[in-house]
């Protein structure tokens, strides 16, 4: 079970079960009170299901799913966008996406191959929980968060740094 860190702290319990992401994983249980993360396109196929379920339902996104399809209904508590290659960086427009442009308050996690070195990024774009790889030590993970002192651009988490330093008036999606 890979480590989870949230809001800056490792979650001792992550009461979240992803769905879908081994190979040959059996059909999905939805008649199980535990809180489990479907795919999208589970969720799109089977939502009155999945609706009905004793347990919380999150969703997870792929990189080649569109969040604009999630903006369109209800979201749900928990938002996990998966990376398969930590190479892979489209997980960060979704993040930016959601935070942004559709409004996403909910949790937003970053599940799949999360290194150390992306955290601070993924922050920054929007993420507030990452799943680690399980080869990640979490007392090094934490320290990502500090890694840099300043930032100069906007992104999810705060204003351009011309912002900050002269108190202007801007307004940050």
């Amino acid at each position: 079970m890979p480590t989870l860190i949230r809001n800056g702290a490792v979650v001792a319990h992550d009461p979240w079960r992803v769905i879908g992401l081994a190979s040959g994983e059996p059909s999905l249980p939805y008649a199980h009170a535990e809180d489990i993360i479907v795919p999208l396109a589970a969720w799109t196929d089977d939502a009155r299901s999945l609706s009905h379920r004793p347990g919380r339902t999150g969703i997870w996104l792929g990189p080649t799913d569109d969040p604009a399809q999630l903006a369109a209904h209800a979201f749900p508590a928990l938002v996990a966008v998966h990376f398969p290659l930590f190479s892979d960086g489209r997980g960060n427009s979704t993040a930016r996406l959601l935070r942004e442009r559709y409004g996403y308050r909910g949790e937003l996690r970053a599940i799949g191959d999360i290194l150390r070195d992306q955290l601070y990024e993924l922050a920054r774009v929007g993420f507030d929980a990452f799943a680690l790889r399980d080869d990640q030590d979490a007392r090094a993970a934490l320290r990502a968060f500090a890694d840099f002192s300043e930032d100069y651009q906007a992104a999810a988490d705060r204003a351009p740094l011309f912002v900050r330093r002269f108190g202007l008036e801007v307004q940050v999606r």
